[in-house]
């Protein structure tokens, strides 16, 4: 089943007290969701077992089984190594005769790789599938399908682990549904776990380093997955390194 809240994030960075992000809401202004009539798709038995022989490539029975049947999207990222701060973003959309991938983007987790029980301060990305269900950033919406919060709460002084400059990571992010709750402000500081197991795991746009949990790309391939992520098709990200998604 979908891992909705189970724990991660570690967060670091002068962005509040774990992942990317979360704590005491700023002031804010959001943008409700482009609410486009859902395409009607009628599902037969022979199209279910068409997609299922034409599966997400590099996910194993175990993962692909976690991922809901109603989801339409999914974005995996797959990292080099279970304690390699390298990973890849890779969005896949369901059609009627299986997922068709997009392009592969580089991006970075977390310094210290990946954990299957993440907890606060272990600088490691969460294993699992999530729901995707809020969006937001510094900077104003820029056409995203999900709810965005636009904050000046959002705001990463400082630098990263190699001494890159954080400044701009937090322009856009895509709030990870783990230990939060799904409806809220990224920024929202609820968590259903507990702050010992972190939270504020986000995709943001990359600063050319590790991360203290969450997943960061380039920005534009930030905004192509806000202008594409619908909430009516129902979209997760499968994240964890390759041996573990092969399962």
């Amino acid at each position: 089943m979908i891992q909705r809240r189970t724990a991660v994030t570690v967060l670091a960075s002068p962005l509040l007290l774990t992942g990317c992000g979360g704590g005491a809401e700023a002031t804010e202004r959001r943008t409700p969701p482009t609410r486009p009539a859902p395409t009607a798709t009628r599902e037969t038995p022979e199209i279910r077992a068409e997609q299922a022989a034409q599966g997400i490539p590099g996910l194993g029975p175990e993962r692909s089984a976690a991922i809901p049947e109603r989801c339409e999207q999914a974005v995996v990222v797959t990292g080099r190594g279970k304690d390699s701060a390298l990973c890849t973003v890779v969005l896949h959309q369901r059609t009627a005769t299986g997922w068709q991938s997009g392009p592969v983007r580089p991006a970075h987790n977390a310094l210290r790789g990946w954990s299957a029980h993440h907890v606060l301060g272990d600088l490691r990305s969460p294993l699992g599938v999530y729901t995707l269900s809020d969006a937001g950033g510094l900077l104003p919406d820029p056409g995203s399908k999900l709810p965005y919060h636009h904050s000046s709460g959002f705001h990463s002084p400082g630098t990263g682990f190699e001494g890159e400059p954080l400044d701009g990571c937090v322009d856009y992010v895509i709030a990870i549904d783990y230990n939060r709750e799904p409806g809220t402000s990224p920024l929202d500081w609820t968590r259903p776990l507990g702050p010992q197991r972190g939270g504020g795991v986000w995709l943001h746009v990359d600063h050319g380093g590790p991360t203290h949990g969450c997943v960061s790309v380039a920005k534009a391939h930030m905004k192509e997955l806000l202008h594409t992520l619908d909430p009516h098709r129902h979209p997760v990200v499968v994240m964890g390194y390759a041996d573990w998604l092969a399962d």
